[in-house]
């Protein structure tokens, strides 16, 4: 009687070949990430997540990139950055991002040299554009004298192109409007509470020395004249024709201005905005 012996045959390896293509597909790794190592400096920070603030942040990435849009990745809408270092030197926006790269991110608190700003020229002349969540704040701005559209139906888009085709600083609580690219001169508004609001602006423009109070209308933003009380006294209920004598008028919409219950009130709150500038000047003095 004969063995028989059966050799197993070793099984043979499957190649994937799709669509018999000629040769074999080779499964190559990904490349490696680069990595980036970012420093934002002073209110900058307020745009990071908590555990990102004011440490040195290891940014990993796969893809060529601007520096600028990598700092907007991180959160940080451009028009807020005024100077850019990277290993040493200044970069403008347009820097490719190499790995390895050591950068720091300044606000214009910080750097004041318009030689290394990535930032445009300032504008001539101040003036605002201001979303919808600022309503109150473009009345203030305008009672104490500043060139300060607003509407509570505009859009992103609009808003966006007002500031940019008017040369008008924008003025938002939205990050997101700040990154469009239309957008050069704008700032983001840290405050919730619109008499800070205003005081902030004031500060962040250096605009104490430029409060011109009652030359706007509170209603539309139009200029104000003067304007006999003969002319109007029949628009004018009559203890105001008896208790007024001075009366101004919107040159755009007509609205009538006198120094009515409401003016002490408002001579109030500016005197409290302009108080504010001689406290922190104190305060600065004393530190």
């Amino acid at each position: 009687m004969h063995n028989i012996c059966v050799i197993a045959e070793k099984p043979k390896s499957k190649v994937i070949n799709p669509k018999n293509s000629p040769l074999p597909i080779t499964h190559y790794p990904l490349p490696i990430m680069s990595i980036a190592y970012f420093h934002f400096y002073a209110e900058l920070n307020d745009f990071l997540p908590r555990n990102k603030r004011r440490v040195k942040i290891i940014h990993k990435f796969g893809e060529r990139a601007s520096i600028k849009d990598m700092i907007e990745s991180l959160g940080v809408p451009h028009p807020e950055v005024d100077a850019i270092e990277v290993n040493n030197n200044y970069v403008d926006f347009s820097y490719i991002v190499q790995d390895g790269d050591i950068i720091n991110v300044y606000p214009i608190s910080v750097n004041n040299t318009q030689s290394i700003s990535v930032r445009p020229q300032p504008l001539s002349i101040i003036r605002f554009v201001l979303d919808i969540h600022l309503g109150k704040l473009a009345t203030s701005l305008r009672l104490l004298g500043f060139d300060s559209l607003y509407r509570n139906d505009y859009g992103d888009e609009e808003l966006a192109e007002v500031s940019h085709n008017q040369e008008r600083i924008l003025l938002t609580r939205d990050k997101g409007l700040l990154m469009r690219s239309l957008v050069t001169h704008g700032y983001y508004v840290r405050s919730t509470n619109p008499q800070q609001q205003i005081i902030e602006v004031l500060q962040r423009f250096d605009l104490f020395k430029s409060v011109s109070p009652f030359q706007r209308c509170l209603r539309c933003n139009g200029l104000l004249e003067s304007i006999a009380k003969e002319t109007i006294m029949h628009l004018l209920p009559e203890s105001v024709q008896l208790q007024n004598q001075d009366f101004h008028r919107c040159q755009s919409c007509a609205q009538i201005y006198w120094k009515g219950t409401h003016y002490e009130r408002l001579q109030q709150f500016i005197d409290g905005v302009l108080n504010s500038e001689k406290t922190e000047q104190s305060n600065h003095e004393h530190h």
